[in-house]
């Protein structure tokens, strides 16, 4: 049986991992999102591979991490949530106005997911800023706008999440996929 993997993606701060966590505490098998543990990793060692400091090298390191959440979904016996997906990569090295090296835009297209992608409208009222999160409103639109143009791109459908509370998103994207 070939693993069912679905992806949830969007702009920072649109509610997204906490889908992901409803999703989990639901039962559901579940992928965390790679740039916030790239970044958790990065600053506990003062690593060059932040979006601050070196944006291509974060991508890798994102990639990276992508790879291996897919792979490991490999012998899962129902679908797994992934926080994010490959072709996220190559929208963040778009957004970020850099090229997109062929080994990336190969591995978008060839690690493939679930064909309808869920993604989260950029959501004012809930959106924040920490220590992980640096983008402001404007750079969650963009990122947003970015991820709504590279799935497609990549042959996937791209399904909106409605700006409801986490329980409503959570039946919804079941329902969804039901």
């Amino acid at each position: 049986m070939t693993p069912w993997r679905i992806v949830v993606t969007g702009g920072p701060g649109s509610g997204k991992t906490s889908l992901i966590e409803a999703l989990a505490a639901a039962g559901h098998a579940t992928s965390p999102e790679a740039g916030r543990a790239v970044i958790r990793r990065q600053q506990a060692i003062d690593g060059q591979a932040l979006p601050w400091r070196n944006r291509a090298l974060f991508a890798e390191l994102m990639l990276d991490r992508e790879l291996e959440a897919h792979a490991r979904a490999e012998d899962a016996t129902g679908p797994v949530y992934f926080d994010r997906g490959v072709p996220d990569v190559v929208g963040y090295l778009a957004l970020c106005g850099l090229p997109v090296p062929p080994h990336i835009e190969r591995a978008a297209r060839d690690v493939r997911y679930d064909r309808r992608v869920f993604i989260a409208p950029v959501w004012p009222e809930i959106f924040a800023q920490d220590a992980e999160r640096r983008q402001d409103l404007d750079e969650a639109q963009r990122t947003f706008d970015a991820m709504a143009a590279v799935y497609p791109r990549f042959g996937y459908e791209v399904v909106a999440l409605p700006r409801v509370p986490v329980a409503e998103r959570l039946a919804f994207v079941l329902s969804r996929l039901a």
